[in-house]
């Protein structure tokens, strides 16, 4: 069923505002038109399990001055729909976005994908190559995280689950540690960043629905390892080298079984860095996916 949430206003003046239904849940997503006719397929963007759109704010004008720009909420997260029966395995998150991606007229885009979204990423280009042009992964979740993996295994038992319920109900008073450790340098954390991630944080639903994807993430990564020999397109792989929540370590690895990447590591940064140092980012993206010598 529908969870009804407040207006809410496009992430910027040059994107606006959609809605759309895919396999019967009601789906927003922002777009930020190229002007005149653009010269490249266009981005699809992945936000990261605590995110959604809100996350490429620092992204989209970059992009959209080469290709048209899709950034959705998943479905249970952002102002998208929630859903108990919704299947929250990284296979059925993949299914999802390539039905998005039907529903709005996407046959073949560059897909970016950060944190659990990489792996979503991984997963949906492997299932179908044929979709996807390039793919970019920033600190994906992968299955060479030591680190990760220890905590999954925790956060699925029922203690695990039980202490996380009690931590998201204290979320608006911890916010804003939790944010500072995702940062390798917090004094880079815009204005507004707080406030924009718990506005979507807080509607019902949510915590159930990330659990859900908690409880079956062991299992997810373990399956995505089987699939990477099937991602053949270019990769970029991006880092920051202070990331505490996908260790940098984890990156060589797998950069090592993918068949066409490459490795940019941003020093002093931490697990966003398409929001601490958005302009480096946005430089290396569009180098990437738009200069003449890649397409």
């Amino acid at each position: 069923m529908y969870t009804p949430v407040p207006p809410v206003k496009p992430v910027s003046a040059l994107c606006e505002e959609h809605w759309v239904t895919v396999n019967g849940l009601r789906i927003r997503y922002v777009e930020s038109k190229a002007d005149g006719r653009p010269s490249c397929p266009p981005v699809l963007l992945i936000h990261g399990l605590l995110g959604y759109s809100f996350s490429w704010r620092f992204n989209l004008a970059a992009l959209a001055n080469h290709a048209n720009v899709y950034a959705l909420d998943l479905p249970g997260v952002g102002f998208s729909e929630r859903s108990p029966l919704m299947d929250c395995s990284l296979d059925g998150l993949a299914s999802f976005v390539l039905h998005f991606m039907d529903a709005v007229g996407i046959q073949v885009a560059d897909i970016v994908g950060t944190s659990h979204g990489g792996a979503l990423a991984m997963l949906l280009a492997a299932k179908a190559p044929a979709r996807v042009r390039r793919l970019v992964l920033v600190a994906p979740v992968n299955p060479w995280s030591e680190q990760q993996r220890w905590q999954n295994r925790m956060l699925s038992t029922e203690l695990g689950t039980w202490l996380m319920r009690q931590l998201w109900a204290l979320a608006p008073v911890i916010d804003r540690r939790l944010l500072e450790r995702l940062y390798g340098d917090p004094r880079r954390i815009a204005p507004g960043t707080v406030e924009g991630y718990a506005a979507a944080l807080s509607i019902p639903g949510t915590f159930d629905h990330l659990m859900a994807i908690v409880n079956s993430w062991a299992a997810d990564v373990e399956a995505l390892a089987a699939e990477l020999p099937r991602i053949n397109m270019p990769v970029l792989l991006i880092w920051g080298g202070c990331d505490s929540v996908v260790k940098p370590a984890s990156a060589e690895l797998l950069r090592a079984h993918l068949g066409n990447a490459r490795l940019l590591v941003f020093p002093g940064v931490g697990h966003l860095p398409y929001e601490e140092l958005p302009e480096e980012f946005n430089r290396a993206l569009c180098g990437f996916l738009f200069s003449a010598e890649n397409r």
